[in-house]
């Protein structure tokens, strides 16, 4: 497979519970288990649904663009050309909302979202409930990446109010932006056990102009409510547990949720964990000598293999998908994010320097390879995410993981040669398949693939050891190493000609600053120079593209323009508490890698502006946002956890609705 390229220019001056099927994610208090909702007594209603995302690449777009057109955000332009009368969030929708005394809609979401594509076929590109939006209520669309402020505000409510969250979240607001009803995603149409996202439009629309006052008292109380529990101050309490004893805890907790069999701390769904692998081994330096020690490292070192081996991580391209939707890590929801090989990447340079076995240090620079191919941009910055769903073929409609899987018929055809000296008959595709559990009819359970998208397609995931595949068919060891590589290869470049996922460039500071740590460290773990160029040329397009000199403020957001060109939005979105903290990260692991000071130096006056614009010298702790910035919303919030979780990890394509009383 091909190697990384030279590093960009260098420039001057510078819990337990049931399957989920495919696409959906479930949060740590999400109870949406198979997409089924539990629903407050008061709501005589749930939803569910299916059906396929949709793509401009196939979908026959509408004549006329809605304002969302001059938008900067690919998610946004995915819904340009919606028969909806979308605003981005701002100062016009909600002065529209008061002066027509209209409720406010507002959809969040971001473009490598399965469900989001599913819900803008099934309702948004739909013309009788376009016009629903449209005239009865003022629909607001916000990308969630570059307003996690907004997201997490009203993830809140609906988390809060309802038996999970997700994405798409749907959430109705009075024109003053207080929540009144949430959910996630809805079907268009209603089903035997569920409303559809019509009926509940309609429901709204009577209730709002018949009976709207018990809807703002109930939105005022679950409001304040809410503004109680997300206080987070130092207050008079007793002094919090010893480091010691917090540590603990926590390994003790993950003992005995850990799958001894597969690695991971779930049965399924499995999402990656570095920062609970990291955990584990930071445990194990300070335990050495103890049996938790042993154990932490045991179950690090373990789940980083399983997941190496496994459909998770991409066997021919390289990179890990979102997460796997079995305990086994067999078959993944095949988006890819920024910030998951970002964290990977040092999580495997960890496990390399801990264990000294060079499989980890293959699987850190795999991870590199493939960011330095698909998700870098010639100036030096790294995109967001590719997405799941791409077409099988031309002008075909996009399927999850189309661009990865692959059937018996295609393996034999690209790898027809005879290997010599076998025990056996045997081609190289027969080879490739049985050490990567590839099948006639393929290898992926109906009940792991409910649109039967998937049928008689494989994914490819290390079922043997190179010593038990090379036993079987009495070849050498390092025979079989190079026919795999080989053949893997030429998969790549077959892969090549297929109609490839959609690629979300948006450029954000806080996973920019991730992959900066990403580079450094793996680039000082292997001693490789190359390597923390590239986390130099990183950090040096996040100083010129991504910082205001004027102000000391970073930007959250900037956009691959055409010819390779970077732009921004007009006003700027500014940064949020995880875009200083990980921009911080990445220039302190910089400085240790390449010990230059003047990241270092960066690195305190970032650390500095942190403090002026998010510390809370009341109450204590980080705001996760500008109070500016957040100006009208409910909530202006604190993140409770040290272990930081980032968007998209969490609660995608569950259904759930607030329980109000939408009956008039």
């Amino acid at each position: 497979m091909s190697h990384l390229s030279s590093p960009p220019e260098k420039h001057k001056g510078e819990r337990k519970g049931h399957r989920l099927p495919r696409g959906s994610e479930r949060g740590s208090s999400s109870q949406d288990k198979n997409r089924s909702v539990t629903v407050g007594s008061l709501v005589p209603m749930s939803a569910g649904g299916k059906g396929s995302r949709t793509n401009c690449s196939w979908s026959t777009p509408q004549k006329v663009p809605n304002r969302l057109i001059s938008e900067k955000s690919p998610y946004l332009l995915q819904h340009a050309y919606n028969p909806v009368d979308w605003y981005p969030w701002g100062q016009e929708a909600f002065d529209k909302a008061r002066k027509e005394n209209k409720p406010i809609f507002l959809s969040v979401g971001y473009s490598t979202c399965h469900w989001c594509h599913l819900m803008e076929e099934e309702s948004f590109q739909n013309e009788e409930i376009g016009r629903l939006l449209s005239e009865d209520f003022v629909s607001v669309k916000v990308d969630r990446e570059e307003r996690p402020d907004v997201d997490k505000a009203y993830m809140t409510f609906v988390q809060a109010t309802s038996s999970g969250g997700g994405w798409p979240m749907s959430v109705w607001l009075t024109p003053s932006l207080q929540p009144f009803v949430g959910g996630t995603y809805f079907p268009p149409e209603d089903g035997l056990t569920r409303v559809g996202f019509r009926t509940v439009l309609m429901r709204i629309r009577e209730q709002w102009k018949q009976n709207k006052s018990p809807l703002l008292k109930t939105s005022q109380r679950v409001t304040t409510a809410l503004l109680a529990r997300s206080e987070i101050s130092m207050g008079d309490r007793q002094l919090p547990p010893s480091a010691v004893t917090t540590n603990s805890r926590c390994f003790q907790q993950l003992d005995e949720s850990y799958d001894e069999e597969y690695g991971g701390f779930a049965e399924a769904p499995k999402f990656p964990t570095p920062v609970i692998l990291s955990f584990l081994f930071s445990y194990w330096l300070s335990h050495r000598l103890t049996q938790d020690g042993a154990r932490a490292q045991q179950m690090a070192l373990h789940t980083l293999k399983m997941m190496a081996n496994g459909g998770i991580r991409d066997h021919v391209g390289q990179g890990f998908h979102r997460y796997s939707t079995d305990r086994q890590w067999h078959v993944p929801h095949f988006e890819k994010m920024l910030y998951d090989q970002a964290q990977l990447t040092v999580a495997y340079s960890q496990a390399f320097q801990i264990s000294g076995d060079e499989f980890y240090s293959e699987v850190a620079k795999g991870i590199l390879q493939y960011v330095a191919r698909n998700l870098s941009h010639r100036s030096g910055g790294f995109y967001s995410a590719e997405d799941g769903d791409s077409p099988p073929e031309r002008g075909m409609r996009p399927k999850e993981g189309a661009f990865y899987v692959w059937t018996a018929k295609e393996v034999q055809h690209l790898l027809p040669e005879p290997v010599l000296g076998t025990t056996e008959p045997l081609t190289s595709g027969q080879l490739l398949m049985k050490h990567y559990g590839l099948t006639e009819a393929g290898n992926v359970s109906p009940g792991q693939d409910p649109k039967g998208e998937l049928q008689g397609q494989s994914v490819l995931t290390v079922r043997y050891s190179l010593e038990l595949t090379a036993a079987r068919f009495g070849l050498e060891v390092e025979a079989v190493r190079t026919l795999l590589s080989s053949g893997l290869e030429k998969l790549f470049q077959a892969r090549k000609h297929r109609p490839k996922p959609h690629l979300d460039s948006k450029m954000l500071a806080a996973w920019n600053g991730l992959m900066v740590s990403g580079f450094a460290v793996t680039g000082a773990v292997l001693g490789q120079e190359r390597l923390i160029n590239y986390a130099i040329s990183g950090a040096k397009f996040l100083k010129r593209h991504m910082f205001d000199v004027a102000s000391g403020r970073l930007m959250r957001t900037c956009y691959a323009g055409s010819g390779g060109t970077v732009e921004h939005s007009n006003p700027p979105c500014w940064g949020f508490l995880e875009d200083y903290a990980f921009v911080v990260r990445g220039l302190l692991d910089l400085y240790e890698a390449s010990q230059e000071s003047a990241w270092l130096e960066w690195a305190l006056r970032l650390q500095d502006t942190q403090d002026r614009l998010f510390w809370d010298s009341q109450g204590g702790g980080y705001f996760c946002s500008e109070a500016e910035l957040g100006a009208g919303l409910p909530l202006r919030l604190k993140d409770d956890r040290d272990l930081w979780r980032p968007p998209g990890q969490g609660h995608q394509g569950s259904v759930a609705v607030c329980p109000l009383h939408l009956h008039p």
